[in-house]
């Protein structure tokens, strides 16, 4: 079929070709959009680098530091008249004393120093009796001078042998003055080689306020200070041999027949040792006491100088060990898994550091107990890693407890940080844990 021309339909116009001014326009144009394409790509690129390039913000802790805990202070019963002193194994300092820095006659006290300096030169190994001594006619003329001389004394039989160990209990437990001379011969060949090796004793255990004349106290010049004698009792017990000897209450030898302890106190108020002393004018009593506190007990070691007689001295130091054994307490300062610093991260990461031990001390009076925490700041963290450490003080008690986390703080990913740019400048501070 062919196509014909309405005459009177006007034909359409021709195309026209665009002039060069156009051109110039349009390729502005296209030039300007590439180029804030390629500005947008670019930018875009910088932006993403930069985000996901930038450093985690620190995460900061906020710590819970638990209150010191303190009790009210003990009351003592002192005793009113002489001078004493009473310390604990294993605590700094005195719990109570009174005029423990006043040089006294110990009187038979200075025992206890013989028997350690003998102790030291022929030791005794723990569960045996020590090597044994042959007594003689010399040490039967020993005797009769401490009788002659009132002294307290022994039997002795010439041509006997007794072990170190027996001849310990029968210087120690009736206070047999012969005992101490006789040893001190066997030991260092006479009492002047044993007074110059006390002397150095003495000083190399810091006790600079006790003086020894003889090996048996008989001598008023034999002095000591409560606070040196305290200190002297904590050492003997640390002798398995002797703080066995002293918390006997009687023993069987056969050379000798059952000799008993002068320390009437022994088995009452927790009493287990150590020391009477006797001069002419007064009675002492060095001795040690074990009390049970929660799940551990304490050693007191005490002495009381000065009594008129030995009924007011034990009477003395019944009430000072009744008074001050409760004064002692069990505080439970940490349990594990107590939270004790917070974290939170800006992507809403938490994590919380726990004592990874419990921190349990036994304190004495009005002693407090404080705790102080010191945590890590962190950015990135998996669970369980030690972040820090809680420091429980109580007077010279230190215990060091870690810090572990529970649970992490992991990197947010590309997207948040994309999304995010203004947090990743930012830390956030989390609330502390509540009080375990």
């Amino acid at each position: 079929m062919s196509r014909t021309l309405d005459p009177a339909r006007p034909a359409p116009p021709r195309p026209t070709k665009p002039s060069p001014a156009v051109y110039r326009r349009r390729r502005i144009v296209a030039v300007g959009i590439l180029a804030v394409l390629l500005g947008l790509l670019v930018s875009g690129g910088v932006y993403t680098s930069t985000a996901l390039g930038a450093p985690i913000p620190v995460a900061e802790p906020a710590i819970d530091d638990p209150a010191p805990v303190a009790a009210p202070a003990q009351p003592v019963a002192q005793p009113g008249f002489g001078t004493w002193a009473v310390g604990a194994v294993g605590f700094d300092g005195l719990m109570a004393a009174g005029g423990e820095g006043t040089p006294m006659p110990m009187a038979s006290i200075a025992k206890v120093i013989t028997a350690l300096v003998v102790l030291e030169e022929h030791p005794i190994p723990e569960g045996e009796a020590g090597p044994q001594i042959a007594y003689t006619d010399a040490d039967v003329d020993i005797y009769w001078d401490m009788v002659a001389q009132n002294g307290s004394v022994a039997p002795v039989v010439a041509g006997s042998e007794l072990s170190l160990k027996e001849s310990l209990e029968a210087m120690m437990l009736p206070s047999g003055n012969n005992y101490s001379i006789s040893l001190a011969n066997w030991a260092f060949g006479s009492v002047d080689a044993y007074l110059e090796r006390a002397s150095a004793w003495l000083a190399d255990h810091g006790l600079t306020e006790t003086r020894v004349v003889d090996t048996s106290g008989l001598s008023l010049d034999d002095v000591s200070t409560a606070a040196d004698l305290v200190r002297l009792g904590e050492i003997a017990l640390e002798n398995p041999t002797l703080a066995e000897i002293v918390a006997t209450r009687s023993v069987a030898i056969p050379e000798l027949g059952t000799i008993e302890n002068s320390n009437r106190l022994l088995g009452t108020h927790g009493i287990d040792g150590i020391k009477t002393g006797t001069t002419d004018d007064a009675a002492n009593l060095l001795f040690s006491a074990d009390l049970a506190v929660g799940e551990t007990s304490v050693t007191l070691v005490g002495v009381v100088l000065g009594g008129a007689t030995h009924a007011l001295v034990r009477e003395a130091v019944a009430g000072l060990v009744d008074s001050i054994g409760p004064g002692f307490r069990e505080v439970v300062a940490l349990e594990a898994g107590r939270p004790l610093a917070a974290y939170a991260t800006p992507w809403g990461d938490t994590a919380e550091a726990v004592a990874t031990e419990g921190a349990t001390v036994v304190v004495w009076s009005d002693t407090p107990v404080d705790v102080a925490v010191e945590a890590d700041s962190l950015r990135l963290v998996g669970d369980g890693a030690e972040v820090g450490v809680a420091t429980v003080t109580a007077g010279s008690q230190v215990i060091e407890v870690p810090l572990a986390v529970d649970g992490a703080l992991e990197d947010p990913g590309a997207w948040w940080r994309l999304a995010n740019p203004g947090a990743l400048d930012e830390g956030v501070v989390a609330e502390p844990p509540a009080a375990g």
